[in-house]
């Protein structure tokens, strides 16, 4: 076998000329622009460990490639937000392909449907090696592949109390994911931190003692001490039947990826029911959404109420960069709306000072002149106790269930947001723009 056959088929090691000092040189997107350029007329191989290199270091977490009539263009998404790269000629950008193909062992020869593949980065970086998987996806389109590659870097999994939750949400979350069983179901649209929120829900109740199993559409970090698997629809393994071969597994917790139907919804409230511990993901706008969408999908309300614990509902605002964020005073319009916003926010989550600072984007060298730097999480959740499950059992919409919500205390996601900018970690453009 060649020495480099294992480089050559899923994994690729960035060379120590590009790791030393990448994480200050190739931590922004000029910089990894000019590198790029200086590559194209020596040394074109090295193009992708050097946009993998400054996708890491620039803590992006997807890279795409996209065909255009003439020329490719490559994007770099950062805190959610999609940013140009660089624009390739099209031999360059086929030759990029076939690696990035080659590496995530799908078929070169097949241009005409999708392909999906995975491979890994290795990077020895600050007297460790780290090993990165990256999620490949090649799609056609118009003018050639379009690839997309999903950084899963195992960094980003994050800590219960690293997830920029108030005192009293996270007060709250702590003791609903440490109960004995029933449903925490955690709702958002694709993006929105969900899958960091559960992994740090695991990583908070993993314990000797304690039996976790998850199914996930794919598995994309990994946990030790957690029996893991993943959902494969040719192999007939789906989440319902999947999550029925798991309650036999004798479980104390069980991690379902998505409620995407109504028989994976009913195994899993009856798993709840029946003394197992259940997380789970909706796609919904909101927490009371949530409600709605099992009703939708054909589940009884009285299985509902009884079998979930809490809802929750998140998005991801950036937050500014602490190297260049500057604050002014907000102007007397700006403290109306603020307060005519945060009106049914109790007096025990937050009270509005008087004089108010607000955080204004600059743009620097370690933001890649953006402003912002990293995200953190804006959330609202309820708790389905006796009160409201009284409330579900009169088939309520979507507006009352959230007005009832509110009148117990919940402070919705924008109203979280706000404090969040009250507190100098995002703006109020960010909170408009998710909200």
């Amino acid at each position: 076998m060649p020495e480099n056959s294992k480089q050559i088929m899923g994994e690729i090691t960035i060379p120590e000329e590009i790791v030393k000092g990448g994480d200050l040189e190739l931590n922004n997107l000029p910089a990894i622009n000019a590198k790029i350029k200086t590559l194209l007329s020596k040394d074109v191989s090295k193009v992708l460990e050097v946009v993998m290199a400054g996708g890491l270091f620039a803590k992006a977490s997807d890279i795409h490639i996209e065909p255009e009539e003439k020329t490719t263009k490559m994007r770099m998404r950062l805190d959610g937000i999609l940013h140009d790269l660089i624009v390739l000629d099209k031999d360059v950008s086929r030759k990029l392909v076939s690696r990035i193909k080659l590496l995530s062992k799908v078929k070169l020869n097949v241009e005409d449907r999708p392909q999906d593949g995975r491979f890994t980065v290795v990077l020895p970086f600050r007297e460790k090696t780290l090993e990165i998987e990256i999620r490949m996806s090649a799609l056609p389109s118009e003018h050639g592949e379009t690839i997309v590659m999903r950084i899963l870097d195992p960094r980003k999994l994050i800590k219960l109390d690293e997830l920029g939750l108030r005192k009293d949400l996270f007060e709250t979350f702590k003791r609903e994911i440490e109960k004995p069983n029933g449903m925490v179901i955690v709702t958002g649209p694709t993006g929105s931190g969900k899958t960091t929120s559960l992994y740090a829900f695991l990583k908070t109740i993993n314990k000797p003692g304690v039996k976790i199993i998850t199914i996930e559409d794919p598995v994309e970090y990994h946990l030790g001490g957690i029996s893991q698997t993943e959902v494969n629809s040719e192999r007939g393994y789906t989440f319902a039947n999947g999550l029925r071969a798991i309650v036999r597994q004798d479980p104390d917790v069980i991690l379902v990826g998505e409620i995407r139907d109504l028989e994976t919804a009913q195994i899993g409230m009856q798993a709840a029911l029946t003394g197992h511990l259940v997380f789970s993901t909706l796609h919904t706008n909101d927490a009371p959404g949530a409600i709605s969408r099992l009703i939708a999908l054909g589940e009884d309300t009285a299985t509902i109420a009884p079998s979930i614990n809490m809802v929750i509902a998140q998005r991801l605002v950036r937050k500014v960069c602490p190297h260049c964020v500057k604050f002014e005073k907000a102007t007397s319009e700006t403290i109306e709306r603020l307060k005519k916003e945060m009106e049914t926010v109790k007096e025990d989550i937050f009270t509005l000072p008087s004089s108010v600072d607000v955080p204004i984007v600059v743009g620097c060298k370690a933001c890649s002149f953006t402003g912002y730097s990293g995200r953190v999480g804006i959330f609202e959740a309820f708790l389905l106790d006796e009160e409201m499950e009284e409330h579900l059992y009169k088939s309520p919409s979507i507006a009352q269930t959230r007005e009832k919500a509110i009148k117990k205390g919940m402070a919705t996601m924008r109203q979280d947001g706000i404090i969040k900018v009250l507190e100098r970690k995002t703006t109020l453009d960010e909170v408009d723009r998710v909200t």
